[in-house]
């Protein structure tokens, strides 16, 4: 008996390119293009493994997994992403996912993925380099949280600049120095993986970051 795929993107070229690439060794149920159809499909349709997308319209694809998770415990959950993001990775397995493929690289792993977790196991795009894949799991074998290294001044910081504050201001408030924000500013976007304000935001509000 074929295994039984789902497949959620809002992008119909590139469901219909993974469709047409796994239905030769797979049984493809169906396709959506929104986080609630994906969600209403996997109750209705009972798929073996949902593979899925994190940015789609009325639910991301992390909501969508969440939602499928809840109803469907055994099912397993591929995401298929363009953000090559320590931090989105970390979420993505804390919601119980088995698989994170890059979409410039799934012609050649989405299938080695399924294979993968197919036999129980995690398949991790390489493209997150050994440092990354290394540091995900804690010695209790939970997921490491990127903000558990977070200093206070950090904290501060990361609270700031998403309330919408410029390095001056923020070192007015916090009295130090525009070099000092300068660099914790560098470090946290290092740390979790962003190159822009915008995507710090999104990042630090999906981990629940921000001090209350």
């Amino acid at each position: 008996m074929k295994t039984r795929i789902l497949l959620g993107d809002d992008h119909a070229l590139i469901l219909d390119g993974i469709r047409t690439a796994l239905q030769i060794l797979y049984e493809v149920v169906g396709q959506a293009q929104d986080g609630k159809a994906l969600v209403d499909a996997a109750e209705r349709l009972k798929p073996d493994i949902v593979i899925l997308d994190i940015s789609m319209p009325l639910l991301n694809g992390f909501e969508a997994a969440r939602q499928i998770k809840e109803s469907r415990p055994s099912v397993k959950l591929i995401f298929l992403s363009q953000h090559l993001n320590p931090a989105y990775l970390r979420h993505a397995l804390k919601l119980g996912a088995s698989g994170y493929v890059l979409k410039s690289g799934a012609t050649e792993e989405l299938q080695q993925a399924i294979s993968t977790v197919l036999r129980g196991q995690t398949y991790i795009t390489p493209a997150f380099g050994e440092d990354v894949i290394g540091g995900l799991w804690s010695r209790s074998g939970g997921i490491n949280n990127q903000s558990e290294g977070l200093t206070d001044r950090q904290r501060e910081i990361l609270k700031l600049i998403i309330d919408g504050k410029g390095n001056k201001e923020i070192a007015d408030v916090l009295h130090v120095s525009v070099k000092t924000v300068e660099f914790h500013r560098a470090r946290l976007m290092t740390r979790l993986g962003v190159k822009s304000v915008a995507e710090l935001t999104k990042v630090a509000l999906q981990q629940g970051l921000i001090p209350e």
